[in-house]
C-alpha cells in the first residue's frame, strides 16, 4: 500500500499542487530555506489566506535572513501585528540572528530543532521541503488524510502516535518534501473536514475510511471542553489628538505588542477594574475576543487628560494609529473608541 499511496499521490500532485508563494513547483530544485521557515512559522495555527499578505510584506521587506536578523525586533512585532500568536514573531528574530551567526539553516530536523520557536512538525517540514530530506511531516491535514486512510478509530490526541507511525510508513525515501506538500493539499482541498470529495481523490480505492461509508467521522475528536470567560478593562487615554500607548511585558497574551492600558485581565484571572488614574472615565461599550484558553470580554473606558499617566508608554498620534501595530484585541478596542 505504501508505494501505491506515494505513487498515486505524487502523480495526483504534479498536476493539482497549490501555487502559493513560497513553494517551488512539483519535481522543482527545493525553495530557499528561508521562505520555507518563514512560511512553516506564519501558517502555525493560521490559514493560507491570512498568511499570504504578511508573508508577501515580509520579504519584501527583508528579502533574507541576514536581513531579518538586523531588523529590530520592534519593527517585526509591528509587521506581525494581526497573525496572533505573538511569541512566533519573538522566536522568529531569535531564530534569524541564530542562524545569521552560524552562517546558514541546519539541514536537517535535529539541527533544526535546536532554532528557537521550531518544533517537531516545523523542522520535519523545513527539512523535507526545504532539503529534501525523508521525514515523518504532520500537519492537521496530513493527519486528517492519514486518519481516514487507515480509518483509526482512537480518539484524538491518543491516536498520534498511530497517525505519525502510519505516516511514516507511507512516506517515500525520495521527494519526501512534495509527498509532504501532495498530503496538505489533499487534505486543504480534497479530503476537507466537513463533506470529503471522495469522487475526486486519488487515495479513494486505498481508503479504509471511506470503506466505512462515513470517512467524515475520522479523526475521532475528544470532547470539546467549553473555555472560561475572563472579564477586562481597557483604557483610551486621549490628548492633543494622540492616544496613550504601553507596550506590554515580554512573556504572556500579546507579549511585547503595543496595546491600550488595562486592568491587569489574563487568560487566568479577570482585570481587577482599577483604572490607571482617578478621572471622570466614559463607558464605550465591549468588544470580545477569543484566545487558545480563554474568551475575553473587553470593557472599553475612555477620557481626556493633559497629565502623564504614570509608567512606560508613548503619545500615539490618533492619524498614524494603523502604524502602531496594535494586535486584533486593541485593534477592535480602538475602533469602538474612534466610532
Amino acid at each position: 500500500m505504501a508505494a501505491t499511496v506515494s505513487d498515486r499521490l505524487l502523480e495526483w500532485y504534479h498536476g493539482h499542487a497549490r501555487d502559493l508563494p513560497w513553494r517551488a513547483r512539483p519535481g522543482a530544485p527545493p525553495p530557499d530555506p528561508y521562505r520555507v521557515w518563514l512560511s512553516e512559522v506564519m501558517l502555525q495555527q493560521t490559514t493560507v489566506a491570512a498568511v499570504k499578505p504578511y508573508f508577501a510584506a515580509f520579504t519584501q521587506k527583508w528579502p533574507d535572513v541576514q536581513a531579518l536578523a538586523a531588523a529590530p525586533e520592534e519593527e517585526v512585532m509591528t509587521a506581525w501585528a494581526g497573525l496572533g500568536y505573538y511569541s512566533r514573531a519573538r522566536n522568529l528574530v531569535k531564530a534569524a540572528r541564530e542562524v545569521g551567526a552560524r552562517g546558514g539553516f541546519p539541514d536537517t530536523e535535529a539541527g533544526l530543532r535546536e532554532l528557537p520557536g521550531l518544533g517537531a512538525y516545523t523542522a520535519a517540514a523545513i527539512a523535507a521541503i526545504a532539503f529534501g530530506r525523508r521525514a515523518v511531516v504532520v500537519d492537521a491535514n496530513v493527519e486528517r488524510v492519514v486518519a481516514r486512510l487507515f480509518a483509526i478509530a482512537e480518539p484524538l490526541p491518543a491516536a498520534r502516535k498511530e497517525i505519525r507511525s502510519r505516516t511514516d510508513e507511507i512516506t517515500p525515501e525520495s521527494r519526501a518534501g512534495d509527498f509532504a506538500q501532495a498530503m496538505m493539499d489533499l487534505g486543504a482541498t480534497i479530503c476537507t473536514p466537513r463533506d470529503p470529495r471522495c469522487l475526486l481523490c486519488p487515495l479513494a480505492e486505498d481508503c479504509d475510511g471511506r470503506r466505512t461509508g462515513d470517512p467524515a467521522r475520522f479523526p475521532v475528536k475528544p470532547p470539546k471542553k467549553t473555555r472560561p470567560l475572563r472579564r477586562g478593562t481597557a483604557y483610551w487615554i486621549e490628548r492633543e489628538g494622540a492616544v496613550w500607548l504601553v507596550t506590554r511585558a515580554g512573556r504572556g497574551l500579546l507579549g511585547g505588542m503595543r496595546a491600550l492600558p488595562d486592568d491587569g485581565w489574563s487568560a487566568r484571572a479577570d482585570g481587577d477594574g482599577a483604572p490607571p488614574f482617578e478621572t471622570r472615565w466614559e463607558d464605550l461599550g465591549t468588544v470580545r475576543h477569543g484566545f487558545t484558553h480563554a474568551e475575553l470580554e473587553l470593557t472599553v473606558r475612555r477620557a481626556e487628560s493633559n497629565a502623564q499617566p504614570a509608567g512606560e508608554g508613548e503619545w500615539w498620534p490618533l492619524d498614524r494609529l494603523e502604524d502602531a501595530g496594535l494586535p486584533t484585541l486593541f485593534a477592535k478596542a480602538a475602533r469602538l473608541a474612534l466610532a
